[in-house]
């Protein structure tokens, strides 16, 4: 049986915004940009969308 790849889920965002970071990190990757940072990049990208949507930081 195989497994799933664990998957980090990003604090405060929503279901939807978690898919899109998913999405541009397996783009990313597949792709081959960004070597060694998808993750990082992605994580920037919805949460810039996230703050310019007017959605709070969560504490």
């Amino acid at each position: 049986m195989e497994t799933m790849p664990e998957k980090k889920h990003l604090r405060g965002v929503s279901d939807k915004e978690q898919r899109q970071y998913e999405h541009i990190k397996e783009e990313a990757k597949k792709e081959g940009r960004y070597k060694g940072r998808e993750e990082e990049v992605a994580a920037r990208t919805v949460m810039k969308e996230h703050g310019e949507k007017g959605h709070k930081k969560s504490e």
